[in-house]
Protein backbone atom coordinates (compact mmCIF):
# COMPACT_ATOMS: atom_id res chain seq x y z
CA UNK A 1 0.00 0.00 0.00
CA UNK A 2 1.18 3.43 -1.19
CA UNK A 3 2.05 6.30 1.62
CA UNK A 4 -0.88 8.25 -0.11
CA UNK A 5 -3.08 5.33 0.45
CA UNK A 6 -2.13 4.64 3.90
CA UNK A 7 -2.46 8.09 4.57
CA UNK A 8 -6.32 8.40 3.06
CA UNK A 9 -7.49 5.23 5.08
CA UNK A 10 -5.99 6.85 8.31
CA UNK A 11 -7.96 10.34 7.64
CA UNK A 12 -10.91 7.94 6.50
CA UNK A 13 -10.33 5.91 10.04
CA UNK A 14 -10.36 9.62 11.80
CA UNK A 15 -13.06 10.91 9.96
CA UNK A 16 -15.41 8.37 9.75
CA UNK A 17 -16.69 10.08 6.38
CA UNK A 18 -18.41 8.57 4.16
CA UNK A 19 -20.28 6.18 7.01
CA UNK A 20 -23.48 4.95 6.41
CA UNK A 21 -26.26 3.85 9.25
CA UNK A 22 -25.36 0.72 9.41
CA UNK A 23 -21.90 0.96 9.35
CA UNK A 24 -22.45 2.96 12.71
CA UNK A 25 -24.40 0.35 14.62
CA UNK A 26 -21.12 -1.51 13.66
CA UNK A 27 -18.78 1.10 14.89
CA UNK A 28 -21.24 0.99 18.48
CA UNK A 29 -21.68 -2.62 18.64
CA UNK A 30 -17.69 -2.48 18.64
CA UNK A 31 -17.12 0.20 21.04
CA UNK A 32 -19.48 -1.68 23.39
CA UNK A 33 -17.37 -5.08 22.71
CA UNK A 34 -14.01 -2.89 23.57
CA UNK A 35 -15.43 -1.69 26.73
CA UNK A 36 -16.57 -4.86 28.00
CA UNK A 37 -13.20 -6.32 27.36
CA UNK A 38 -11.31 -3.91 29.36
CA UNK A 39 -14.11 -4.18 32.12
CA UNK A 40 -13.49 -7.82 32.39
CA UNK A 41 -9.30 -7.62 31.89
CA UNK A 42 -9.75 -5.46 34.77
CA UNK A 43 -11.74 -6.71 36.98
CA UNK A 44 -12.48 -10.31 36.04
CA UNK A 45 -14.40 -11.42 39.45
CA UNK A 46 -16.50 -8.48 39.28
CA UNK A 47 -17.87 -9.43 35.89
CA UNK A 48 -18.21 -12.96 37.18
CA UNK A 49 -20.11 -11.57 40.46
CA UNK A 50 -22.41 -9.68 38.19
CA UNK A 51 -23.05 -12.44 35.87
CA UNK A 52 -23.51 -14.78 38.95
CA UNK A 53 -20.61 -16.98 37.87
CA UNK A 54 -19.07 -19.62 39.46
CA UNK A 55 -15.77 -17.57 41.61
CA UNK A 56 -12.90 -18.27 39.61
CA UNK A 57 -9.42 -20.23 40.32
CA UNK A 58 -6.74 -18.28 39.39
CA UNK A 59 -6.36 -20.16 36.20
CA UNK A 60 -10.42 -19.56 35.11
CA UNK A 61 -9.49 -15.88 35.58
CA UNK A 62 -6.59 -16.24 33.34
CA UNK A 63 -8.98 -17.76 30.84
CA UNK A 64 -11.46 -15.22 31.14
CA UNK A 65 -9.06 -12.54 30.44
CA UNK A 66 -8.15 -14.64 27.65
CA UNK A 67 -11.33 -14.07 26.01
CA UNK A 68 -11.77 -10.71 27.02
CA UNK A 69 -8.63 -10.05 24.59
CA UNK A 70 -10.37 -11.59 21.69
CA UNK A 71 -13.67 -9.06 22.26
CA UNK A 72 -12.00 -6.60 22.58
CA UNK A 73 -10.23 -7.43 18.89
CA UNK A 74 -13.37 -8.27 17.56
CA UNK A 75 -14.59 -5.09 19.15
CA UNK A 76 -11.48 -3.46 17.23
CA UNK A 77 -12.45 -5.00 14.06
CA UNK A 78 -15.66 -3.50 14.24
CA UNK A 79 -14.88 0.10 15.22
CA UNK A 80 -12.31 0.10 12.54
CA UNK A 81 -14.91 -1.47 10.03
CA UNK A 82 -17.63 0.67 11.02
CA UNK A 83 -15.62 3.94 10.79
CA UNK A 84 -14.24 3.23 6.98
CA UNK A 85 -17.53 2.41 5.87
CA UNK A 86 -17.15 -1.35 4.94
CA UNK A 87 -20.73 -2.63 3.37
CA UNK A 88 -18.84 -5.74 2.90
CA UNK A 89 -18.54 -5.87 6.60
CA UNK A 90 -21.61 -5.05 7.38
CA UNK A 91 -23.26 -7.61 5.66
CA UNK A 92 -20.38 -10.30 6.58
CA UNK A 93 -21.94 -9.32 10.29
CA UNK A 94 -25.52 -9.94 9.13
CA UNK A 95 -24.27 -13.53 8.32
CA UNK A 96 -22.32 -13.91 11.66
CA UNK A 97 -24.11 -12.46 14.83
CA UNK A 98 -27.64 -14.58 14.09
CA UNK A 99 -24.74 -17.76 14.44
CA UNK A 100 -24.29 -16.52 18.41
CA UNK A 101 -27.74 -17.56 20.17
CA UNK A 102 -27.42 -20.76 18.97
CA UNK A 103 -23.84 -21.32 19.56
CA UNK A 104 -24.18 -19.89 23.24
CA UNK A 105 -27.20 -22.61 23.17
CA UNK A 106 -25.38 -25.91 22.60
CA UNK A 107 -22.12 -24.25 24.51
CA UNK A 108 -24.63 -23.70 27.69
CA UNK A 109 -26.05 -27.45 26.97
CA UNK A 110 -22.47 -29.23 26.79
CA UNK A 111 -21.57 -27.40 29.98
CA UNK A 112 -19.01 -25.67 28.07
CA UNK A 113 -20.45 -21.94 29.16
CA UNK A 114 -22.56 -21.31 32.20
CA UNK A 115 -26.01 -20.09 31.58
CA UNK A 116 -26.17 -16.54 32.68
CA UNK A 117 -22.97 -15.92 30.03
CA UNK A 118 -24.27 -17.32 27.63
CA UNK A 119 -27.69 -15.74 28.06
CA UNK A 120 -25.54 -12.59 27.98
CA UNK A 121 -23.91 -13.12 24.79
CA UNK A 122 -26.68 -13.97 22.91
CA UNK A 123 -28.94 -11.13 23.83
CA UNK A 124 -25.93 -8.69 22.95
CA UNK A 125 -25.54 -10.39 19.77
CA UNK A 126 -28.92 -10.71 18.56
CA UNK A 127 -29.71 -7.00 19.58
CA UNK A 128 -26.83 -5.46 17.82
CA UNK A 129 -28.19 -7.88 14.53
CA UNK A 130 -31.44 -6.49 14.99
CA UNK A 131 -30.02 -2.92 14.83
CA UNK A 132 -27.93 -3.38 12.21
CA UNK A 133 -30.12 -5.20 9.96
CA UNK A 134 -33.24 -2.44 10.54
CA UNK A 135 -30.16 -0.09 9.75
CA UNK A 136 -29.33 -1.57 6.64
CA UNK A 137 -32.74 -2.08 5.44
CA UNK A 138 -33.69 1.56 5.75
CA UNK A 139 -30.20 2.10 4.22
CA UNK A 140 -31.00 0.10 0.80
CA UNK A 141 -35.06 1.10 0.91
CA UNK A 142 -33.18 4.76 0.18
CA UNK A 143 -30.95 3.92 -2.25
CA UNK A 144 -33.76 2.00 -4.22
CA UNK A 145 -36.23 4.99 -4.06
CA UNK A 146 -32.90 7.27 -5.10
CA UNK A 147 -32.74 5.33 -7.98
Amino acid sequence: MSDRASHDMFNRLVSARDRTAAGKTLEVFGWVCLMEAIVVMMSPGFVASALHLPAFTEQGAAYFRLAALLVGGVGMLYVVSGRLGSEEFVFASLLDRPLVPPAMAVLWYLGVVPGPLAFAFSIQDFSGFLWTLHAWRAQRATVAVAH
